[in-house]
């Protein structure tokens, strides 16, 4: 049974991860807006703060003070309920991805992991609880009363439950190569090799599969159908404001952070980081810090990637999109496990 010590450390942990992962959420938009600019040959905010380094506590403090609106015909529980579901969904994952090795303060016999929670099913459980965030927006669409949202709504459900199956599917090989679900053994499975045995190695098409699907999942551009400006004014929360609507942006930045930290556990070594145990020794405090700043260093990385690929790619119809996914994504997710498995056949040491 935990003392009130433990209980105590583990509020912390999840205080300070929380914190951590809504500051890196929010300057991941200022980053995404600077990035943008460069790509669009315009600047940018950089007035509030040295380079617009304060934009994101002026949007915040924006949302906050402007106006709520909320549409009479709304079905009022369910418009309130459906941005919470979304947000609480994104976050609830953190808890379970380990952000680097267990640390041992110097001169101390004290460790700190840097993970909130270990057990067993953690890969099971990040799939289940990132799945109920589409219940958020297809709850937001329905019960806005509005018939933009109501379609956006009906597209987000769509392609959500059509790019999972892909999803799931391209997971199904590192599973098979780690032979668990345990997220902190699959980062440990990967470190052979100097610390260079990552998955993505043995399975790239499994990680092209995954980083396609996963882009859809967080409906972001080129698969940003939901939410369609063009088509739909602005899909599912076209009817939300003010900090309503400050939630659903929030859950899809977060969206974002994990599907990038689930990229970077299962298929680039998590935070396992080439020679650094060699260099430094395993257990030592400047490994454990070298560890945790290259597994975010590789988050970073993707979340680069998001912002290219929106600053680049057109948006797809959403015929293209389904049949994308059931016709293409879908086929070659099986044939990456068919593969996998006949290496494990042919290799078993693999």
């Amino acid at each position: 049974m935990d003392t009130a010590i433990d209980i105590a450390l583990k509020f912390a942990a999840i205080t300070v991860a929380f914190v951590v992962v809504l500051l890196i959420v929010a300057y991941t938009v200022l980053a995404e807006r600077r990035v943008l600019g460069f790509i669009q040959g315009r600047l940018g905010p950089n007035r509030v703060g040295y380079g617009g380094m304060l934009q994101p506590f002026a949007d915040l403090l924006k949302f906050i003070l402007k106006e709520d609106i909320v549409p009479d015909k709304s079905t009022r529980f369910v418009y309130f309920l459906a941005p919470v579901i979304a947000t609480m969904a994104a976050l609830m994952t953190m808890i379970v991805y380990p952000f680097g090795p267990d640390i041992r303060i110097p001169f101390t016999s004290i460790t700190i992991p840097l993970v909130i929670a270990r057990f067993d099913v953690a890969l099971l459980y990040v799939l289940g609880v990132t799945s109920v965030g589409v219940y958020g927006i297809m709850l937001a669409g329905w019960s806005s009363n509005n018939k933009y949202s109501l379609m956006g709504g009906l597209r987000a459900s769509a392609q959500m439950i059509s790019y999972e199956l892909a999803l799931g599917l391209s997971l199904v090989g590192v599973i098979m190569l780690a032979g668990t679900l345990e997220l902190g053994r699959i980062v440990e499975m990967q470190s052979g090799w100097h610390g260079l045995r990552w998955f993505i190695f043995f399975q790239p098409l499994g990680f092209i599969i995954y980083l396609t699907a996963a882009i859809a999942e967080t409906n972001r551009i080129p698969f940003d159908l939901p939410e369609a400006e063009t088509e739909l004014v602005a899909g599912y929360h076209t009817e939300y404001s003010a900090m309503k609507f400050a939630l659903f942006f929030l859950a899809e930045y977060i969206n974002m952070f994990t599907v990038s930290m689930l990229a970077t556990t299962l298929f680039l070594g998590g935070w396992n980081v080439p020679f650094a145990e060699d260099i430094f020794g395993r257990g030592t405090f400047l490994f454990g810090l070298v560890s945790a700043v290259g597994f975010i260093l590789k988050v970073i990385f993707f979340l680069f990637l998001y912002i290219w690929l929106r600053g680049t790619l057109p948006r797809f119809r959403f015929d293209q999109l389904m049949n994308f996914g059931w016709k293409i994504l879908l086929p070659l997710a099986l044939l990456n496990i068919f593969i996998i498995a006949t290496l494990i056949f042919v290799f078993p040491n693999l």
